[in-house]
């Protein structure tokens, strides 16, 4: 029996049919290929259902024949390119949560949302808002720190200033039973140091390591990431691969080293639930169960309040790749977070 074409397997045979046009054909095809990640319905489901495949965003009449054809009797999928592989579409992740709708009904966080603090496009008290209304049980705001200049990171005194509002906020949301956590995300050098003074960290509830520099490095950087997880400061390492769709692949590194590194620290590694990102992948998301890390994170890295709506891609994820859900700690109660958090640090000192 024929396997159907899958939204991402359309998207490649539409890029590829691009390439042997010119004009407005050409724009068409393009056009349909990225927005076939996006497709909330596979198409080939659209089509045996008998709906014109004209009800997908960007497929005009001409594109729709090409896809009927391709569904009909399915050519080979060329290779994606390196920057394109193993992302889920929306399609994919819809038909994972079918499984187990409890993954988006179940009390949850986002613990990785940025402000106008550091990057964002909201300021704190409208992203909480925004994230409030998604129906979230609490959040964790995390603006970059000082080094990430482009990114407008805080420095101490700012990321300070930002924790007296943060009280004030959490004063007023009180009788909601909505908390808001005070974190950051903390960029984390070669060598493992971040670029925050450990005193200053001490006061925050949670802190979630990252690398933003040398990210198209191919050599092997299974020792940077040993060094970023003995950081005592860091809770949760954040996008683990440092891929982008489209953009760059990510670091390389011995994956079960490090989750067996992350597992005998008791250190998180994250989900984070970007489209563009989905890091980690499903792939090394089995490995890092299969290791033995006790704690995920979840995070919609949201900049945007629409981006609030990401956390589904770290769900179908976990879903994916066998993570339970217990062991996700955005699923936890936040008392429980913010405990597990001090635990690391004493441990650590």
């Amino acid at each position: 029996m024929t396997v159907p074409l899958h939204n991402g397997e359309i998207a490649q045979l539409l890029l590829q049919a691009a390439a042997g046009q010119d004009g407005h054909r050409k724009i068409a095809l393009e056009r349909a290929s990225k927005e076939a990640w996006r497709w909330a319905e596979e198409a080939a489901d659209v089509a045996a259902s008998g709906r014109p495949l004209t009800t997908l965003r960007s497929v005009g009449p001409w594109v729709a024949e090409q896809m009927e054809a391709w569904l009909e009797q399915p050519p080979p999928v060329p290779e994606p390119d390196p920057t394109q592989q193993n992302f889920l579409t929306f399609a994919q992740v819809a038909v994972a949560l079918a499984t187990d709708p409890t993954w988006l009904t179940a009390p949850h966080a986002d613990l990785q949302v940025h402000t106008t603090d550091s990057d964002g496009h909201l300021a704190l008290p409208d992203m909480v808002e925004a994230a409030r209304a998604t129906g979230l049980a609490y959040m964790s705001i995390t603006d970059h720190s000082e080094s990430l200049t482009i990114a407008h990171g805080q420095d101490a005194v700012r990321l300070k200033e930002q924790g007296v509002r943060l009280d004030a906020l959490n004063e007023e949301l009180a009788p909601t039973a909505f908390r808001v956590l005070r974190s950051i995300e903390m960029d984390v050098f070669d060598n493992g140091e971040g670029d925050m003074d450990p005193a200053v960290l001490a006061e925050l509830d949670l802190v979630l390591g990252a690398f933003h520099s040398k990210l198209r490095n191919r050599e092997d950087a299974t020792e940077r990431y040993l060094a970023a997880l003995r950081n005592p400061d860091v809770h949760v390492l954040a996008h683990p691969t440092t891929r982008m769709f489209g953009r760059r692949v990510g670091l390389i590194a011995d994956w079960p080293r490090v989750f067996a590194e992350a597992a005998r620290l008791g250190k998180a590694v994250e989900l984070d639930a970007t489209p563009r990102r989905q890091d980690l992948p499903v792939d090394l998301a089995r490995i890092a169960v299969a290791e033995g890390v006790q704690w995920f994170s979840m995070g919609s890295d949201a900049h945007y309040a629409e981006e609030l709506e990401n956390l589904p891609f770290a769900m179908a994820t976990a879903i994916l790749a066998g993570v339970p859900r217990d062991r996700i700690i955005a699923y936890r109660p936040a008392d429980e977070v913010v405990a597990w958090a001090s635990e690391l640090r004493e441990t650590a000192a």
